[in-house]
């Protein structure tokens, strides 16, 4: 019988993914790797020193979400982290209803169905946590659309991944497991149909998982690998005390009083 901790990683037949499990069996865990490629999660699981489990599943759909949620809750997984994500990038208006659903399950609804189904092994063990990988796309959507992508459905997911993990930490302070959220910018890797393989400003894939595994270990909730200020995340929780503190008052602003 094996004494390693396991990890659950999704989205592990490529990219970000599949350098997280790379990084996870370095540190000496067992893995249990998702995807929908059983060809390339069987590839690497053959290329990996520890024991690793492979569980083909579409997580854009509720089987696949059930499916990863069912094998979580067997209890025996010390980390799980929810990389599998796609962008969608479109203006949402020409988005199909039914690919609306795809795109939301996938990037918004696993991420919190898997951790919600780890979470009693993990507090009953009171150790390890969840990683949920969002994205830089997640602060854009009060900028303009000169230099990004049409992300209305991408940046409403990612926010909403965002959100979840850092409420997530604050709900599990003190009972020794933690969460935390990795924001990478562009990342060479096939997503997006390799948009960003051989871009100067991209990222590697084995750097974000770096990033992603350094931050978690040090129980930082809020990961930007490419980001030299760490103050900036800081002042970013600043602003938003500000705008809820600031805005929860009973009179109206005055910009706001009739003239």
């Amino acid at each position: 019988m094996t004494s390693r901790p396991k990890a659950l990683v999704t989205g592990a037949s490529s990219g970000i993914g599949t350098a997280l499990a790379r990084r996870l069996s370095a540190a000496d865990h067992d893995l249990v790797l998702v995807a929908r490629r059983r060809d390339r999660l069987e590839e690497l699981a053959r290329d990996l020193p520890t024991d690793v489990e492979v569980l083909v599943a579409d997580l854009g759909t509720r089987d696949g979400v059930d499916a990863v949620t069912a094998r979580v809750r067997t209890g025996d997984l010390r980390v799980v982290i929810s990389n599998a994500g796609v962008g969608g990038y479109a203006p949402l208006a020409e988005v199909d209803p039914h690919e609306v659903d795809r795109l939301w399950t996938l990037n918004s609804i696993a991420p919190i169905a898997i951790a919600r189904a780890a979470l009693p092994s993990l507090i009953a063990a009171g150790e390890g946590g969840v990683i949920t990988v969002g994205s830089l796309l997640a602060f854009s959507s009060g900028l303009g659309n000169d230099r990004l992508p049409a992300r209305t459905l991408y940046a409403g997911a990612k926010a909403a991944t965002v959100a979840f993990t850092r409420a997530l930490a604050g709900e599990l302070m003190g009972t020794g497991v933690t969460a935390t959220v990795v924001c990478p910018g562009l990342v060479a890797t096939e997503w997006q149909g390799g948009m960003n393989q051989g871009n100067p400003n991209a990222m590697s894939a084995a750097d974000v998982a770096a990033a992603a595994w350094t931050a978690f270990t040090r129980g930082e909730v809020l990961c930007v690998p490419g980001l030299e200020d760490a103050a900036a995340v800081d002042r970013f929780a600043e602003a938003e005390a500000a705008l809820l503190f600031g805005g929860n008052r009973a009179p109206l602003a005055e910009r706001y009083r009739a003239s």
